[in-house]
């Protein structure tokens, strides 16, 4: 089970910190996924910090997004 993304905050380096509903943050690296299909697109930093959480994860302006439960799997867990 997965708990639903709070915020997200764009950091440099393709770093995204998250915080959860259930209040953990963690760190998202999104370098990994950068040459994957619609991806790509997030190469772009200034297209990358227009990150937003519509519902339960995150998303960008064109649509693209992630699964919640991939989000929280892929998430280095910080001290919160």
């Amino acid at each position: 089970m997965y708990s639903a993304v709070k915020t997200a905050i764009p950091k440099n380096d393709y770093l995204i910190q998250i915080t959860f509903e259930n209040g953990e943050i963690g760190i998202l690296d999104m370098k990994p996924y950068l040459d994957f299909g619609v991806f790509s697109r997030l190469k772009d930093y200034k297209y990358f910090k227009q990150i937003k959480v519509p519902f339960d994860t995150i998303e960008w302006e064109s649509g693209i997004d992630l699964d919640p439960e991939f989000v929280y799997q892929k998430c280095n867990m910080e001290l919160s």
